[in-house]
């Protein structure tokens, strides 16, 4: 089993010093990896606030989870990315992913393709970058890219860490033969916070999508970190009651809340304990919260 590693997602700040501050928090508390979404709304530009970040901090790992690979051209955002690898010391953690969110796609007018061209095109944009990083050139004549001889620079001494997370059957086989950290989402088509979030995330579906990942990993599955974002946690010695709550709250029983690994309720040695077990089950080793839980969540993570 891989060891636990935990990272935020945060957003926004109310001003540059604020989120200089907030990444410095970020690293104090102990967290590996700082997170920004790549949406539309409002939120700030991945690119800049990770570099601002990194720049903030000195041993915090910064990353998007993930970028929308629609948004930009492949080579262009490679070598973005290894502008930042090398200005931060190789702490960049490369998320790609085919784009989900239609309002996205409404309020830029970028178009929205079925899901099956856009992973496509993601994969041979995965392509692209894993050759731009590793061999410093690249070339692709595939459906959505033709490139001829593009170059990396700067050249990096080590390729960022990729992760692509997803739940279908193909993404995740995606995942499994080339990136180095595979996120097993839930269905997100409904919305971030919703009843269809914990009926669809409940533990035989994870069950499944990890059988998933193995089978396409075959013999790297060993080296891969399985990475999860949770989307409720609430530290309490009062579990039963705000497991309850939060059931009545969403509509689904009290026995869904307390099983889907999307959650985290309890006292700090209660979510220890099912982190480990949840570790032992999945493979979840990486483990991502949001601004709001962080620094009560930092006490799990000193444990």
């Amino acid at each position: 089993m891989q060891p636990f590693r935990f990272a935020v997602q945060v957003s926004t700040a109310e001003s540059a010093t604020a989120w200089r501050d907030l990444a410095r928090k970020v690293e104090d508390l102990g967290y590996s990896t700082l997170f920004i979404p790549d949406h539309f709304d409002n939120q700030f530009g991945p690119l800049v606030a990770l570099t601002v970040a990194a720049e903030a901090t000195s041993r915090l790992r910064v990353g998007s989870l993930v970028f929308g690979n629609d948004y930009r051209h492949p080579v262009v955002l490679a070598k973005e990315i290894a502008t930042l690898a090398l200005m931060s010391e190789n702490r960049v953690e490369f998320g790609l992913g085919a784009g989900w969110m239609s309002s996205d796609y409404r309020s830029s007018g970028i178009p929205e393709d079925r899901p099956g061209v856009r992973v496509s095109r993601m994969e041979e944009a995965l392509a692209l970058y894993t050759a731009l990083w590793t061999h410093g050139t690249a070339s692709l004549d595939g459906e959505h890219y033709q490139v001829v001889d593009a170059v990396s620079t700067p050249v990096l001494s080590q390729r960022p860490p990729i992760i692509i997370g997803g739940g279908s059957p193909r993404v995740l086989g995606i995942a499994a033969r080339h990136a180095d950290i595979v996120g097993v989402n839930p269905n997100l088509a409904a919305g971030y916070i919703g009843r269809e979030v914990i009926e669809s995330t409940q533990a035989e579906y994870f069950d499944e999508r990890v059988r998933w990942v193995r089978e396409a990993a075959g013999d790297r599955f060993a080296q891969l970190e399985l990475q999860i974002l949770t989307f409720f946690v609430t530290l309490t010695n009062e579990r039963q009651s705000a497991v309850d709550g939060l059931a009545g709250m969403m509509g689904v029983t009290s026995e869904q809340v307390a099983e889907t690994p999307v959650a985290l309720i309890g006292s700090v040695d209660h979510i220890v304990e099912t982190l480990q077990m949840r570790r032992e089950r999945f493979g979840f080793n990486y483990v991502v919260v949001h601004e709001a839980e962080m620094e009560a969540f930092a006490e799990v993570g000193s444990e």
